[in-house]
């Protein structure tokens, strides 16, 4: 399945989050980044208890990737103008039930604002 998605332009990264060469990418095929992954072992053996979340789809993957986020162990951040979906009905709709049940639904400003005090 990666080599379906090694070289396809459509899942190619933006310039403006490429990753560094230190980085870890984790080629993700199911809704959630944690699904049929070595995620949650990475971050768990590296000490790491918060996701913050960012992406497409907030009524598909950053929903499931949110749920098991929690379900693993994780506080769970998702940052609202770093997401979207294709209507904002199920988008609005889901930041509202993620931010009632699965984590923190926080603006850009306040997760900028609490990066940098770390």
């Amino acid at each position: 399945m990666k080599d379906m998605i090694e070289g396809n332009p459509l899942a190619a990264f933006c310039e403006e989050v490429l990753p560094q060469a230190n980085e870890v990418v984790i080629s993700k095929q199911y809704a959630s980044a944690f699904f049929g992954s070595s995620l949650a072992s990475m971050l768990h053996a590296q000490g790491i208890d918060t996701v913050v979340l960012a992406g497409c789809s907030t009524s598909g993957c950053i929903r499931a990737t949110a749920v098991d986020a929690v379900q693993h162990g994780f506080r769970t951040i998702v940052v609202r103008e770093c997401v979207g979906d294709r209507h904002p009905a199920p988008h609005e709709a889901n930041l509202f039930d993620i931010d009632s049940k699965y984590g923190d639904v926080v603006s850009k400003q306040e997760a900028i604002a609490h990066f940098e005090k770390m």
